[in-house]
């Protein structure tokens, strides 16, 4: 994987457990931070990595503002996959949909659509399903 594609994943997965312990959607978190922000946190993702995840999103909470929201995915049945599981997930769909390797612009066309509600939904197995299904899902507003 290349070194943009692994800082990729690293800052989905962030999103993602940001998203977890403020118990806000994808969509709120990214809003939160905003494109200019997720942009810079991508270019020193390669630095941040070697920190505990659990001190970085406390930092960026803090800086952000990010207060604590409603949204939970505890009441399913199945056993969730991890934020790093779902970060590969958001990473591969953002990389297909990328133009130019502009992946912040796509991250964030990505993360706030209706197909991250349909991948949180863990009683489904939507989550597992291939990549490229996923991508077509995204393209065409709805799961096909």
């Amino acid at each position: 994987m290349s070194q943009s594609k692994n800082d990729l994943f690293y800052l989905c997965s962030l999103i993602e457990y940001i998203s977890r312990i403020t118990k806000n959607t994808k969509k709120d978190i990214v809003i939160a931070i905003g494109k200019e922000n997720l942009t810079k946190i991508y270019s020193l993702a390669s630095v941040l990595h070697t920190e505990p995840i659990e001190k970085i999103s406390d930092e960026i909470i803090d800086k952000y503002h990010i207060s604590i929201g409603n949204y939970s995915n505890d009441y399913y049945q199945h056993k969730i996959p991890t934020f790093w599981d779902m970060g590969k997930i958001y990473q591969r769909l953002i990389v297909m949909n990328s133009k130019d390797e502009d992946y912040i612009t796509s991250l964030v066309e990505v993360l706030t659509s209706f197909i991250i509600l349909k991948l949180d939904n863990y009683d489904s197995s939507l989550y597992y399903e291939n990549p490229s299904y996923l991508y077509e899902c995204y393209k065409e507003g709805k799961i096909l």
